[in-house]
C-alpha cells in the first residue's frame, strides 16, 4: 500500500456537514459525486496529501444510513491507495483477510475500490483504492 488516500466519514446532513468541514479545514469542498454502486452522495476535501470524504446515504436502506443507525455519525472507513488493486486484493486474500467484493468496483473520485471485512481488520472498515487508468 502506498499511503492513506482518504478517510471516509458518515454524515446525516450532507449540506450542514459540508459547511462544517469547510470551516474546520479552512478549505472548500472541491468535489461532490454520487456513487451509484454504493448508493451514496460524497463530498471531498483535501488536507495536505490526505483527503476527507463525507458520505451521505441516498436512501433510508443504504449502507451508510444503516451504519449511522447502528454506530452514529463518524469515521466510516480508512482508504489506502494501491499501485495495483488486483495484486493487493490477491495478497490480502492469501493472508487471510476477507474481501467484501471479489472484484474491484467503481468508486468515487475516479477510483477502483475494494473493501475488507472489519472482522479481519480489528473492527476497522478498510478500503483499497487505485486510480482508474485512462
Amino acid at each position: 500500500m502506498l499511503k492513506v488516500e482518504h478517510i471516509g466519514i458518515a454524515v446525516k446532513n450532507f449540506k450542514e456537514s459540508i459547511t462544517l468541514f469547510e470551516q474546520l479545514l479552512n478549505t472548500p469542498c472541491y468535489k461532490q459525486e454520487i456513487v451509484s454502486s454504493e448508493n451514496v452522495n460524497t463530498a471531498f476535501f483535501k488536507q495536505g496529501e490526505t483527503k476527507i470524504e463525507l458520505l451521505e446515504s441516498l436512501n433510508p436502506d443504504g449502507v451508510i444510513a444503516k451504519y449511522i443507525e447502528k454506530k452514529g455519525e463518524g469515521i466510516h472507513h480508512i482508504a489506502f491507495e494501491t499501485a495495483d488493486i488486483y495484486v493487493e486484493m490477491e495478497r490480502l486474500k492469501n493472508e487471510g483477510f476477507i474481501l467484501l467484493n471479489e472484484k474491484p468496483k467503481d468508486g468515487a473520485d475516479n477510483k477502483l475500490v475494494c473493501f475488507l471485512h472489519p472482522k479481519t481488520t480489528n473492527g476497522v472498515l478498510i478500503e483499497l483504492c487505485q486510480e482508474k487508468k485512462s
